[in-house]
């Protein structure tokens, strides 16, 4: 139960974190025209990756349906954009992916800790 929520943790947190790397690797290589400001991406990868990670600290099924809904807005994302072959494979292996690995894990801790949960007995006296 603990490795599930470790590595779910684990898998959302350095996610997050590399997806933060991207976004900030992409404005410095590629910056935006003038008056544009290129670090907020970058801030709002940071920052959501922090709230779901806070979110799995306390709700690992919301964390998980969140994580299961952020897969499929990326494939809608894809599809309407017009991804080529190379960002499919990218954002399968780097986002989707991971996304629904976590979310597995997450589901599977939750489903461990309410099967090693202990009903409370009725007090004896």
């Amino acid at each position: 139960m603990d490795s599930e929520r470790i590595s779910a943790r684990l898998f959302v947190g350095l996610g997050g974190l590399l997806w933060a790397i991207f976004a900030i690797g992409a404005a410095i290589v590629y910056p935006a025209s003038a008056g544009t400001i290129t670090i907020i991406p970058a801030i709002m990868v940071a920052a959501l990756a922090i709230v779901a990670f806070l979110i799995g600290l306390f709700f690992e099924n919301l964390a998980a349906v969140l994580l299961f809904l952020g897969a499929v807005v990326t494939v809608v994302w894809g599809a309407v954009v017009g991804w080529e072959v190379g960002v499919w494979g990218l954002m399968a292996v780097f986002l989707i992916g991971p996304e629904i690995i976590a979310g597995l894990l997450f589901l599977m801790a939750a489903q461990m800790q309410r099967a090693c949960a202990v009903p409370a007995k009725a007090d004896r006296t």
